[in-house]
């Protein structure tokens, strides 16, 4: 086993307790900071795991039990606080783990940097490519670790979760605990992987999270639905030309992610529509069958918040700055924020891809 790390991890969401609980089930210290109305739950309760689906990971970590239950991390296991000052008198921390939505990383940021020179170096696990910059804005180059998950985890309640797809985490190399991370992070099955350029990781992973994610909310489609429909596929395409234009704008690579063939959908995109729709529909629809998107489920939540702005948005953005057009990505990014802030019916587009696809005409 690798030597025992502390870990602080930022909330006990779906990846944070799949990440928090399986480093605790390996043997290292880990404290959660969750909120107050969470945290008693959590102290009496503990974790629940159910890493059942992929059986190689729960053959290597059951050790003679039933591999069909789900892994329980008894709460004397970990330590969870409700504030930050608090978890700290469980430190001193070696990495600290943040994996929260896009548009909740500048709040944290100022909610933690009262306490900037308790912390330890943070691994970023958030989608988008704005987090990373953001942290290492405020405290440091040295204090940033550029990651990414692929795997798909669900949230079945506080502190239990259900592993649905082991895919992997990606951790780039050039921070001192990089090569260490990749290590311990194996050691604790999440499969994880060293990356040479840390922007070409996160923009190639960014690339796999646009697919048929903005449209399916602005449409009220699965993204199988948006698939399949020729024209909308095409849309698809345009979007993922665009990103991949202002990628090259960049000088980045596009690089495979975890379990994800990232240069193959790449290279779909260059293929005739007829040929690569039937692949493409295939793997990524399959893949998430008729399971709605995140920016879906943020927009139906009701919360006001949506990451299509540092997702969507982020390419629109370089694209400005570097001279390359993006249209697909900019009327998605400002049909779903118009969306999101209720400046047009929740239903505007609903089942109705003809009306969204008339804005690029």
């Amino acid at each position: 086993m690798a030597s025992e790390f502390k870990f602080l991890i930022f909330g006990g969401g779906a990846i944070g307790t799949y990440i928090g609980g399986s480093l605790a089930l390996a043997g290292h210290s880990v404290t959660f900071v969750e909120r107050e109305k969470n945290v008693e739950e959590l102290k009496k309760r503990g974790l629940r795991l159910d890493l059942t689906l992929d059986e190689s990971v729960a053959l290597s970590l059951s050790k003679g039990r039933n591999t069909k239950e789900a892994f329980i991390v008894e709460p004397r296991a970990f330590t969870v606080e409700s504030s930050l000052e608090e978890a700290l008198k469980f430190g001193p921390f070696d990495v600290a783990i943040v994996a929260l939505k896009s548009y909740d990383t500048p709040a944290l940021i100022e909610s933690i940097k009262p306490f900037a020179e308790k912390l330890p170096p943070i691994l970023c696990l958030s989608n988008g490519v704005d987090n990373e910059p953001l942290i290492a804005k405020a405290f440091g180059d040295d204090k940033v670790i550029y990651g990414t998950v692929t795997t798909s985890v669900r949230k079945r309640g506080i502190g239990d979760i259900v592993l649905e797809k082991l895919s992997g985490v990606g951790i780039a190399a050039g921070h001192t605990l990089s090569e260490k991370l990749v290590e311990i992070f194996n050691d604790a099955f999440l499969k994880s992987r060293l990356y040479p350029h840390a922007e070409s990781m996160k923009w190639s992973k960014m690339m796999t999270n646009l697919i048929a994610n903005a449209s399916a909310a602005i449409l009220n489609m699965t993204p199988k639905q948006v698939l399949t429909d020729k024209h909308l596929y095409k849309l698809e395409i345009q979007m993922i030309r665009e990103c991949v234009a202002v990628m090259k704008a960049m000088k980045l690579d596009v690089v495979d992610v975890p379990s994800v063939p990232v240069r193959g959908l790449v290279f779909a995109t260059k293929l005739p529509l007829w040929l690569s729709q039937p692949i493409v529909s295939r793997v990524a629809g399959g893949k998430r069958g008729h399971k709605m998107p995140s920016f879906h489920i943020d927009l139906y939540s009701g919360r006001g918040k949506s990451e299509v702005e540092y997702l969507n948005g982020a390419v629109v953005r370089e694209g400005k700055r570097l001279g390359i057009s993006t249209p697909v990505n900019e009327l998605l990014t400002t049909i779903l924020l118009a969306l999101t802030k209720k400046e047009i019916p929740l239903d505007e587009f609903a089942n109705q891809p003809e009306k969204l696809l008339s804005k690029l005409k």
